[in-house]
């Protein structure tokens, strides 16, 4: 690993690790978002707070921050670079230092990294997202859905330089999702726009 690389893999990790959720709803004067919820500090954790608003800007923020990353790494290390840059960025979102390795779920980011590295699956990745997000009003599962679906894009698109990257980021995905997947095999998982019972607060 060159060191142009290694820079783009801390960039994108500095990036990444802007937890935007929990200083909006601090700034809004809506406290910690960690203490509501499922801790997350990503949007659907935000919308939680009541804030449409918040939950929308923290979904644009947390999706931009992927982008910038490998934007930025291209144009200063070169464009090999990006994959590392898009690496450090979900990372750090699922594990910023700042806040003890406790972040967000990583759907969003993902969003954003797809836009400069793989349009194509950037587009697909929306469309599974709002089809099933639609379809069940399951944030978690329509999360879920649209990261599974850019490696498999990858696949259909032959990248081969790329799948083994967007494959991991698929499964580090689904782990920070480990409890959403318990819920959905018990049938307890919230609905957006529909109250969470205590079973599943």
């Amino acid at each position: 690993m060159t060191r142009e690389m290694l820079f783009a893999l801390a960039l994108g990790y500095l990036f990444g690790s802007v937890p935007f959720g929990l200083v909006l709803t601090r700034l809004a004067g809506k406290g910690d978002v960690r203490e509501i919820g499922s801790g997350s500090i990503g949007a659907t954790n935000v919308l939680r707070t009541g804030s449409k608003v918040l939950a929308g800007l923290t979904m644009i923020l947390d999706c931009l921050k992927g982008t910038a990353a490998v934007l930025l790494a291209w144009f200063a290390f070169g464009p090999e670079t990006g994959p590392f840059a898009a690496a450090g960025a979900l990372v750090g979102h699922l594990y910023p230092v700042w806040l003890g390795f406790r972040g967000g779920k990583g759907v969003a980011t993902l969003f954003g990294i797809l836009l400069p590295l793989l349009p194509v699956a950037a587009a697909v990745y929306a469309f599974v997202w709002l089809l099933v997000l639609r379809t069940t009003r399951i944030s978690s599962a329509a999360g879920m859905a649209a990261a599974i679906s850019a490696p498999v894009t990858a696949v259909f698109l032959w990248d081969a330089a790329l799948f083994p990257m967007l494959l991991g980021f698929a499964l580090l995905i689904l782990w920070k999702h480990r409890e959403n997947i318990l819920r959905l095999r018990k049938g307890t998982e919230p609905r957006i726009g529909r109250p969470k019972t205590s079973s599943t607060a």
